[in-house]
């Protein structure tokens, strides 16, 4: 996959198709910020174009395919799916995709991966970092993650709303405060569950720096001195595992949450999210004027960032 120019390249950035705002819409769900905003192929490259974005992998936000009865779920996947192989083909070089899963049936979500990595060949895999009231690490996706181990495959992790999120007395959208800690129980999920360990060759991209896992870390690394009944872990351990995962920046721009997630985060492996168009023309003009500030990181760091530690995790799919 190679972007059309030295442009930046942004992993973190929605595909809204009109047919799945319709059916989402007649199922009485929607966004964590109540209705979704503008999305057509225009829109998206007059955004990519207005602040150097080269090449941008969609993916599907919430609520996926989760809204759609069992028995129908599988084909309105491919539906999406299928609808990001056109722009991808209509738009040689500004588009990737990461695959939307059917997830209430293993074998489903299975032939679906292999049918988007394998024929459409997408450049990963898009996964929520909950499903119901599992979380990524548990053992009931072991059958899916088997196969995306086998082939390499890269898992960008987005958050959603955790039914137990819903039942919370705060006024405040989900975006705000309770993404960021879906994504976080994920992560520590996959990484005290031992799946990092059993799906060594999965490419685990977590949004918005990993949630609150930078700053809880240090916490995360004594818990095994706390609690015996956790797998005994040394701190190192701990550390290194924090460092297998790639991390991008949407909603994490700045030198606060990039500070933190420095400390945690293996530099090759921090990439560039947009989260656009759930993050408007407006706030992505702060997140590049932010990231590009004069004095902020060093040119080669902001490069890599922005397009050179893509380009190398995009050129070991597979590996």
């Amino acid at each position: 996959m190679a972007a059309k120019d030295a442009g930046m390249i942004d992993v973190h950035f929605h595909l809204i198709p009109q047919f799945y705002r319709d059916a989402v819409y007649e199922a009485g769900r929607g966004p964590a910020i109540g209705r979704y905003p503008d999305w057509s192929p225009q829109l998206a490259l007059e955004l990519m174009d207005a602040h150097g974005i080269a090449l941008a992998i969609t993916s599907l936000a919430q609520p996926g395919v989760g809204f759609v009865p069992a028995g129908k779920a599988a084909a309105f996947a491919r539906c999406c799916n299928d609808y990001a192989a056109e722009l991808i083909a209509q738009h040689p070089g500004r588009f990737g995709c990461f695959a939307l899963l059917p997830m209430h049936d293993m074998d489903v979500a299975i032939a679906e991966a292999r049918y988007c990595l394998e024929t459409l060949r997408f450049a990963g895999i898009s996964l929520f970092a909950s499903y119901d009231e599992k979380f990524l690490g548990d053992a009931a996706f072991d059958p899916l993650l088997a196969y995306l181990d086998s082939c390499g495959a890269i898992v960008h992790v987005h958050p959603g709303l955790h039914p137990s999120s819903r039942a919370l007395d705060l006024a405040w959208p989900g975006f705000m405060i309770e993404y960021p800690f879906d994504t976080t129980r994920a992560a520590v999920n996959l990484l005290f569950s031992g799946a990092l360990e059993r799906f060594p060759r999965i490419r685990f991209v977590l949004s918005h720096a990993g949630g609150t896992l930078p700053y809880l870390a240090w916490r995360l690394s004594v818990a095994p001195m706390i609690d015996k009944r956790l797998t005994q872990r040394s701190r190192a351990e701990i550390f290194a595992g924090l460092k297998t995962f790639w991390y991008d920046n949407a909603l994490a721009c700045g030198p606060q949450s990039m500070a933190a997630l420095a400390q945690i985060a293996a530099p090759e492996r921090i990439l560039f999210g947009s989260d656009w168009p759930f993050c408007n023309a407006g706030v992505i003009a702060e997140e590049v004027k932010d990231f590009i500030a004069p004095g902020f990181l060093a040119p080669d760091t902001r490069t890599a960032i922005a397009r050179g530690n893509a380009l190398k995790l995009f050129s070991k799919q597979g590996d």
